[in-house]
């Protein structure tokens, strides 16, 4: 059997909810399986590609909903999991007349998708998660941001930090695949260790500190909410706690960058604020309106890289209703 696993690329937790799939997929599901790793980003026009859903079995992993009938497996957490009403009543359907019992699963309770894909393998499928406690309890950290502070989601001291740096950087198509199904074979220091992995990061890390200035020299911190516009500099993977590290007293942040495929913004929240909760604005909410989409506390909108004045546009309208609703006021 060939199983075709879809991830959210360049994404922590989305590389680990392809391992975990696979894994958990090959222990309780079909044990002669093969497995290959195509990875999904966000960009402005349609995010996937029927032609590419040619396996036997067919997965997504951290990803938005798709109606396709050759999807066979469905594993999200985001808030803004369906790409229209139309997707959403089609997994309710589905839910409803039995097609997609214990083949598609949406929980956006859940801090990361490794963790409840972990959840639903244990205790639907009987699968064993306790080797894998490492790789599950990092995911939830990197993709809820709850680190301890600033300083250690921007200094990077653990071995999951600097995969995450280079898993958000590489353009490298293979490296991803490749490193995937480690992330569940051994331990993260040790995938770290691996010559392919290892090589990577000296000049990773001596970009990111670049970024770190770079951040500084042109970031705004204005009643609460942080506005930066780095669409010059080829920095689409730089650190996003890296705002709240230079403006610890802001809530939110507006980041504007770009790629060779979209123009990015960033709209996020500070996970060390000292904001009352009832009083945050929900960001995926807001990403929406733009068909952007994310989590409340952090999301991200795509416009095509030729429209990048209708991106800056729509970043000044954010952050102009973010300072305006300032939870600290």
């Amino acid at each position: 059997m060939k199983v075709r696993v879809f991830y959210h690329d360049k994404c922590f937790d989305g590389a680990c909810s392809a391992s975990l799939f696979s894994r958990f997929h090959r222990e309780r599901i079909a044990p002669g399986a093969t497995y290959e790793f195509c990875g999904l980003l966000h960009r402005a026009g349609a995010l996937f590609n029927e032609a590419d859903f040619i396996g036997d079995e067919n997965a997504i992993v951290d990803f938005k909903y798709s109606a396709s009938p050759n999807i066979t497996w469905w594993f999200d957490h985001h808030l803004s999991a369906f790409l229209s009403a139309e997707d959403q009543q089609d997994f309710q359907r589905g839910l409803a007349d039995g097609r997609f019992v214990d083949r598609r699963f949406y929980d956006p309770q859940y801090i990361s998708c490794t963790s409840f894909l972990a959840h639903i393998a244990s205790t639907r499928f009987g699968f064993d998660a306790a080797p894998v406690a490492e790789l599950v309890k990092w995911a939830d950290i990197v993709d809820g941001a709850r680190y301890p502070s600033p300083e250690a989601a921007v200094e990077m001291a653990e071995p999951a930090m600097k995969l995450t740096l280079v898993i958000e950087s590489t353009q490298d198509p293979k490296f991803i695949p490749r490193l995937i199904p480690l992330l569940t074979s051994m331990p993260l220091s040790d995938v770290l260790k691996q010559p392919f992995v290892s090589e990577l990061l000296p000049p990773l890390l001596e970009r990111h500190q670049k970024s770190l200035a770079l951040i500084r020299d042109r970031s705004e911190s204005k009643n609460g909410t942080i506005y930066f516009d780095i669409t010059d500099q080829p920095m689409e993977g730089y650190n996003k706690f890296i705002p709240y590290y230079l403006h610890p007293e802001a809530t939110y942040s507006i980041g504007l960058s770009k790629s060779s495929f979209r123009t990015k913004v960033s709209v996020g929240s500070n996970p060390w604020t000292k904001a009352d909760p009832e009083k945050m604005v929900n960001l995926a909410s807001i990403c929406e309106r733009y068909g952007g989409g994310g989590h409340a506390r952090v999301g991200a909108i795509s416009f095509p890289p030729d429209r990048e004045d209708e991106a800056r546009a729509a970043a000044r309208v954010i952050v102009e209703e973010l300072r305006e609703k300032n939870p600290l006021d």
